[in-house]
């Protein structure tokens, strides 16, 4: 007589289940949530790039005309000016005005790589960035031996400031003014740029420090030596 196999009764109770599926819910949940953070980390750092990025631009722009300041003097440069300046070429208030060699040198123009720039604060002429912040408008005159109205560049380096400040320093201490023309006669050793967004505080500004090599100018005669004596 031949036996048959007896069906196994091996198998998973209900609470086994029940525990095996909240365990695979808690593991869910969990993976869920390191996600969502990881995807809302990812959008804040973009963000804040974004916001930055023009800020390094503008500052970088900043060091580059101001370590390539001209000094007064020369055959194609004029005067470095800071406080209540009005423009030369535009006849309207600026906040800075300088000869720097930071032009490009293309071949289908005439014009060197000596510029005169100008910084300022104006209105946004876009309603779109009209957040009730300035943009900081970078003005360029290329042709510096032009006999007429010289053509002027204006170029929106940032939106959204509330104020920008210079102060140029002598040595011994920081000048809200510097003028090439009157009592500063050479370049200031170095120039602070603070750069102030809207809806930020004092303390929070963004302050940049960049030193300007400087050429002496005196009309002091240096003592001529003949013979064997002065």
């Amino acid at each position: 007589m031949t036996r048959l196999p007896q069906p196994s009764t091996h198998g998973f109770t209900l609470i086994e289940a029940m525990l095996a599926i909240g365990i695979m819910a808690v593991v869910l949940v969990a993976v869920n949530a390191v996600f969502f953070s990881a995807l809302r980390l990812r959008d804040r750092t973009s963000a804040a790039v974004d916001r930055d990025l023009p800020v390094q631009q503008a500052t970088e722009v900043l060091r580059r005309d101001l370590r390539c300041a001209m000094p007064p003097g020369g055959l194609m440069a004029g005067d470095f000016k800071v406080g209540n300046v009005t423009s030369a070429n535009q006849g309207i208030p600026v906040a800075i005005e300088l000869y720097t060699a930071t032009g490009a040198l293309r071949a289908d123009q005439p014009w060197g790589d000596v510029q005169l720039v100008t910084y300022a604060l104006r209105p946004p002429t876009s309603t779109s960035r009209s957040n009730g912040g300035n943009d900081l408008i970078r003005s360029v005159t290329r042709n510096l031996l032009c006999t007429a109205t010289p053509v002027v560049e204006d170029q929106c380096l940032q939106s959204g400031l509330q104020d920008i400040r210079f102060a140029c320093y002598d040595g011994t201490q920081w000048l809200d003014s510097w003028d090439t023309t009157s009592g500063n006669t050479n370049l200031p050793l170095a120039v602070r740029v603070t750069l102030r967004p809207i809806n930020v505080p004092p303390s929070e500004a963004i302050v940049l420090v960049v030193p300007v090599v400087s050429q002496s100018r005196t009309n002091q005669l240096q003592p001529v030596v003949t013979g064997g004596g002065a």
